[in-house]
């Protein structure tokens, strides 16, 4: 059968047809769908989780901050550990400890309990997507990469605008655990479709962790990695503490907080599909397009807060940032070499970087009196920081370029 090899000699990936192609690709958008639906549960959750461990909102901030932290742990280390695994091994592996972790949330005892619960959790997550989106773009043409890594994303952002508002829905009606069981359901079916449809490939070549992590090791893989850890830190300022910026500001009842949240997924659905459409346009020069508009958009956020008319349309404006999720997943395919996989891992490590960052800030702030719309200012300066990170990162990226022309001179 003939096989495709990616760039970094990770296991060679056999050519598919398109329907085939067509159903792994689903069997990795569930996944991304359960992770997702996880990933962001706790922050439509938060008042209900506030009433069962008798804590505060910014409290529940750390749960979110605990599953991030996670991620940032285990994306490079399970990408190093199972790199010479075949993919369809790893993905397997990877989402059945996923089903795991939520069984773990659901059944956590007290709020010491949930922290850990969630930081086992966020292990697998990040060599999930890496792995995906290498598997996604092995299956598909070179002209459409970025379309490729948006649609293993589709999940992630599918999961915010259906999977969120209904596990905070069950959450108010049936009991908030019952939103960490539903992931776990919607994960194990995902083993199923994955050992279904994915076919078997070779293992990766042995590799050295030290040759790895000296190829992952380039400036502009750690650029590209700060900018999604700080820029994309607005989205989560604003995304966690919404639930309580809904009741407290706005001034609507719980339940038109499923709405709110929906809205943030309907605008990741549309940015996650508009990444992907700009880096096969602009490439790297799309990422300071998408910060520029958030900038704005966060800017903003806190004049729209006071009706539930102006905040509905305003989370659809701030979940658009999403674009940024392909537009940096690719670039990184690009910027890493013999590292591949691991890049690939990292991307998501810095992205929950973000997720981590972003509560942090936000809470920081409303502790500290300045009120709970004040999420949208702080999430404006992470983007604009995020640009300048990318200046910084497009000016090393010229510099070879450069000294190139002047030798060839």
């Amino acid at each position: 059968m003939q096989t495709i090899s990616p760039p970094d000699a990770a296991p060679a990936t056999p050519v598919v047809s398109s329907r085939h192609r067509a159903l792994i690709l689903a069997a990795l958008t569930l996944g991304g769908f359960a992770i997702g639906t996880s990933e962001f549960s706790s922050m439509g959750l938060m008042p209900e989780m506030v009433k069962a461990f008798g804590v505060t909102e910014p409290q529940v901030g750390h749960v979110i901050s605990a599953y991030a932290l996670g991620v940032v742990v285990g994306a490079p280390l399970l990408a190093i550990l199972g790199g010479r695994l075949p993919r369809r091994t790893l993905l397997l592996a990877l989402m059945g400890f996923y089903v795991l972790g939520n069984l773990a949330s659901a059944s956590a005892p007290d709020y010491l309990g949930m922290l850990l619960a969630r930081f086992v959790a966020g292990l697998p997550h990040g060599a999930y997507f890496g792995v995906s989106a290498l598997t996604a773009v092995a299956i598909s043409r070179p002209e459409e990469r970025g379309k490729a890594v948006s649609l293993t994303m589709f999940g992630l952002t599918v999961a915010i605008l259906v999977g969120n508002p209904l596990a905070t829905w069950m959450g108010q009606t049936i009991g908030w655990r019952w939103a960490f069981v539903l992931v776990a359901a919607v994960a194990l079916a995902t083993v199923a479709l994955i050992a279904a449809f994915m076919p078997r490939d070779r293992a990766a070549a042995p590799k050295r962790v030290l040759d790895e992590l000296r190829a992952f090791h380039r400036l502009p893989v750690w650029q590209a990695l700060a900018i999604g850890a700080v820029g994309f830190a607005g989205l989560f300022c604003v995304f966690s503490y919404l639930a309580p910026t809904m009741l407290q500001v706005t001034g609507v009842s719980a339940a038109w907080i499923p709405l709110g949240l929906a809205g943030f997924g309907l605008g990741g659905v549309i940015g996650n599909f508009a990444g992907g459409w700009l880096f096969d346009r602009l490439r790297f020069r799309a990422v300071p397009v998408i910060l520029l508009g958030a900038a704005v958009v966060l800017l903003l956020f806190p004049s729209a807060t006071g009706s539930l008319w102006t905040i509905l349309p305003a989370t659809v404006a701030v979940g658009l940032m999403g674009a940024l999720g392909p537009v940096l997943q690719t670039h990184l395919m690009d910027v890493a070499g013999d590292a591949q996989t691991l890049a690939a891992a990292s991307h998501h490590a810095a992205f929950n970087a973000a997720n981590a960052l972003g509560p942090w800030l936000g809470g920081m702030a409303i502790s500290a009196g300045w009120g709970w719309t004040s999420t949208g200012y702080v999430g404006a300066i992470t983007a604009l920081l995020g640009m300048a990170i990318y200046a910084w990162a497009a000016a090393t990226l010229r510099r070879p370029r450069r000294q190139a022309c002047a030798a060839t001179t």
